[in-house]
């Protein structure tokens, strides 16, 4: 395990989905040479909130400690050299991951559903977590297909904003496109006010460009300090954050957005554009707080 780094959590209930987020956070981990923690969270002594899982064949998993072990199974099977451990807690799953997270990396969370309406409804547990966790949160959205690595789409996306949110979102995208061996773009997206869209004809274009030109320097600024062994690909988009954040979630293997926790207010939701985001990527997002 390396030294500066810590433990990586993942929330298992049973399900399918949580097994696969197993093995999405396994790669993770290894990646990053950290411990695995598993969480269960059972308020009750009742299970019928679980998907029965069907990877072995049989009835899923409903004990307490059935659900970690066969998460456990799943995650060395997936990575034979990973050091996993588990914890159960018998509290709701948005508490019990909440509190894991102090401490943590990151905070993983899956999404039921491979398709459809169920993929497109997001969780109240992923939700609670991305607004309360004090570390970045991971949420499974979209066709990830069990991995982290080698990576399907060879990018990682992050959404440059306005605001103090820069830093510690570009230094987990750095991290996690340099562990990956693969380019970070950079999107900023840019609008033209809706008191300039009647101006004459011949001043459209150039207002535009204006507007374009002021993204472009933000990308200039916020991108100074950039690590030399980080390939950056650099994209301004006009319209709005949400969609162009959500368009570019077709094309990358993870995508990055800040969310701002103003200094003692906990539980505040994420932000309009993670809040999109969350609801509608078609690859897994990572909002990572920033206290202002």
């Amino acid at each position: 395990m390396n030294a500066g780094e810590r433990h990586l959590v993942v929330g298992v209930d049973g399900s399918e989905a949580s097994l696969r987020a197993v093995d999405w956070a396994a790669d993770e981990a290894h990646l990053r040479g950290v411990q695995l923690r598993l969480v269960h969270a059972c308020p009750s002594e009742r299970h019928e909130d679980a998907t029965p899982a069907q990877d072995t064949g049989r009835a899923g998993p409903s004990a307490p400690q059935d659900v970690v072990g066969a998460a456990t199974r799943r995650a060395h099977a997936r990575q034979p050299g990973l050091e996993v451990a588990s914890t159960v807690a018998f509290e709701s799953p948005g508490r019990a991951l909440t509190e894991a997270g102090r401490g943590a990396a990151a905070v993983v969370v899956g999404t039921r559903g491979r398709g459809g309406m169920a993929e497109l409804l997001l969780g109240s547990v992923s939700l609670t977590v991305a607004a309360h966790a004090e570390c970045p949160v991971v949420v499974l959205r979209g066709s990830h297909d069990n991995q982290v690595t080698p990576p399907v789409h060879g990018k990682v996306v992050v959404g440059l904003g306005d605001g103090a949110e820069h830093p510690g979102t570009l230094r987990f995208a750095y991290a996690e496109a340099r562990r990956r061996g693969v380019p970070l773009e950079v999107v900023r997206a840019w609008r033209r006010p809706a008191r300039e869209r009647g101006d004459l004809p011949g001043s459209v274009e150039a207002t535009a460009r204006a507007h374009e030109e002021r993204a472009e320097r933000a990308l200039d600024e916020a991108l100074r300090e950039t690590p030399p062994d980080v390939k950056l690909i650099r994209r301004t988009v006009e319209g709005t954050a949400r969609r162009a954040l959500v368009d570019a979630s077709h094309w990358a293997d993870l995508l990055v957005v800040g969310a701002r926790r103003p200094a003692g207010r906990a539980g505040l939701p994420p932000g309009r554009v993670a809040h999109t985001v969350l609801h509608h990527s078609a690859c897994p997002v990572v909002v990572v707080p920033q206290r202002t």
